[in-house]
């Protein structure tokens, strides 16, 4: 069978819907989504009605559907997803992707009536601290039966989640990354807006949930003596003890800058920072990281299988302690030429193994070989997705080229 002629029908949900800034799920979807309409495939995303205000037809392309949902921390999420299972069983789709494993009950229901689908199960829900014990206990037996429900259909982003789901739940998956663009600065006065001065200014980008751990970014860069400042562009999308407490620092070179919504102006706040800070311990591999990456940033990241993967020989790792993060960031700081080179080079990664290309021909695959009636889960050894990626891409080129450690012991440079 010619798969690569085929034209499919295909519906994404389980987030908040595009066009969406908030997570990391939204700007994946945003960019995925429109890049397989551009293929020739008929591309639906549905949408949570009342987080829209505008509600327009058609995105890029892509045919947007608004469904109402319970909009609290708890029940946003499973009761649009919900609706949406129910609404694509009557829409005659080739293939359904599902985002988050939290979406597991509505994952069954397509089981159930027989609809082709597959799910991406993005982090480790079952660690994440803003879920008390019973969601928590529930996610881990979401995520440990996930294979029985869909067998052919799981997708991890990241080689370490892959191993995750392998080796703990049994259950074999596509390990297929997010992307990123290349971009540069256009308009750089725009950081200025912000209270902040091209490349004077560390940054945070994320939500501030502890398994983030801006909190240790902030101890450490206490710690630091520098005239630069520290921005934080993220919040909780809930009432948050931890975000109170992050708050309550004494140092008033930390600014907060809440969510920063428009896309342009998050591209600057990257374009024209020092350094990129990223604490995020739950992966897999983050967009936000690759979207640092291909905004030309200097990047200390916490070392976690899931950083490291795309990170290693392009940014510097540091411990889960402060003290090993404010040693490192004093060495960037005094160390301009260093920080410039890690600039310099990150953008190589995304040219390398992500680029939105070469994600969305893996994706495409997928879904091609998936309706077709293979297994796109088993295509390949769990040594070649370690040294190639699924499909072929090089997603993991680090581990097959040679590394030397950076001088200063602040990181690895490729060799």
């Amino acid at each position: 069978m010619n798969t690569a002629k085929r034209k499919l029908r295909v519906a994404i949900f389980g987030f908040r819907g595009i066009p969406h800034s908030y997570g990391g799920t939204e700007p994946f979807i945003g960019e995925l989504a429109p890049r397989l309409a551009a293929k020739g495939h008929e591309v639906i995303v549905y949408c949570r009605r009342s987080l829209f205000r505008e509600r327009p037809a058609f995105y890029k392309g892509v045919r947007l559907i608004y469904l109402p949902s319970i909009e609290t921390k708890k029940l946003g999420t499973p009761t649009h997803t919900l609706l949406c299972a129910v609404d694509v069983l009557f829409s005659k789709v080739d293939i359904v992707l599902v985002m988050n494993i939290v979406n597991f009950a509505q994952c069954a229901i397509l089981r159930l009536f027989g609809q082709q689908f597959a799910i991406m199960v993005d982090g480790q829900d079952w660690k994440r601290g803003k879920w008390g014990r019973l969601a928590k206990s529930y996610f881990y037996w979401c995520a440990k039966h996930i294979g029985r429900i869909c067998p052919r259909g799981v997708i991890t982003d990241a080689e370490g989640m892959r191993r995750i789901y392998l080796d703990e739940f049994h259950t074999p998956s596509a390990c297929i990354a997010s992307g990123a663009d290349i971009e540069v600065s256009t308009r750089p006065e725009i950081v200025r807006e912000y209270g902040l001065e091209p490349f004077e200014y560390y940054l945070i980008a994320s939500r501030l949930v502890p398994e983030n751990n801006a909190d240790l970014i902030v101890k450490a860069f206490e710690q630091v003596r520098s005239k630069r400042l520290l921005a934080i562009a993220g919040t909780a999308n809930y009432r948050s003890e931890f975000v109170k407490q992050l708050k309550r620092t004494k140092d008033p070179r930390v600014r907060f800058l809440g969510h920063v919504a428009d896309p342009g102006h998050m591209k600057e706040l990257h374009c024209n920072v020092y350094a990129y800070l990223h604490g995020h311990s739950l992966g897999g591999i983050n967009p936000s990281l690759l979207r640092a990456l291909g905004c030309g940033n200097c990047i200390l990241a916490l070392d976690t299988p899931f950083n490291a993967e795309p990170l290693r020989g392009y940014g510097i790792l540091f411990a889960h302690n402060a003290n090993d993060l404010a040693q490192k960031l004093q060495d960037v700081d005094d160390h301009p030429d260093l920080a410039a080179e890690y600039r310099r080079r990150a953008p190589e990664r995304i040219r390398e193994a992500y680029s939105w290309e070469t994600i969305t021909e893996q994706y495409e695959e997928f879904f091609l070989r998936l309706v077709a009636g293979e297994d796109p889960t088993r295509t390949h050894s769990s040594v070649v997705a370690v040294e190639t990626g699924f499909f072929g891409a090089e997603q993991q080129v680090w581990a097959s080229q040679t590394e030397t450690r950076d001088p200063r012991g602040t990181g690895l440079k490729k060799g």
